[in-house]
């Protein structure tokens, strides 16, 4: 994994995360479709899906489905996986799921990948070490 992060917005992290999230569930994404998953205005997706556009984030045709390039669908999956372990992380030391879920959204935005790594590693061992107790 690269030590070094494009630099865009916390906003439009969770953009993409919304856009990968949404392709994940259908192949096509509508501004509309973000703008509810987002929970916000049609106006302001436009806004950001042209400064996502300018920066190679993605693609889409005048009034057609959002699709997100290689460097987008990379920086996307990054997000992803951050927030992921940072959800498990906080709800193995017993912070609860919803809370976990909020919080890691605000994190993933402040944490270097180097710390992710390591974060990742300490779960994958404390899960092995978990399982083998167990047996």
């Amino acid at each position: 994994m690269r030590n070094t992060r494009t630099i865009i917005s916390h906003s439009h992290e969770d953009y993409l995360e919304s856009i990968l999230a949404l392709l994940d569930k259908s192949p096509v994404v509508r501004v509309t479709d973000l703008a509810q998953e987002m929970n916000i205005s049609k106006p302001s997706v436009n806004k950001a899906v042209n400064t996502l556009k300018s920066q190679g984030m993605v693609e889409q045709e005048r009034y057609g489905s959002i699709t997100l390039t290689v460097k987008g669908e990379c920086l996307a999956r990054s997000v992803q996986m951050r927030h992921h372990v940072l959800k498990d992380f906080l709800q193995i030391i017993g912070v609860s799921e919803a809370k976990a879920e909020a919080e890691a959204c605000e994190i993933e935005h402040n944490i270097s990948i180097d710390t992710v790594e390591k974060l990742s590693k300490f779960l994958a061992e404390f899960r092995n070490t978990k399982d083998a107790t167990k047996n």
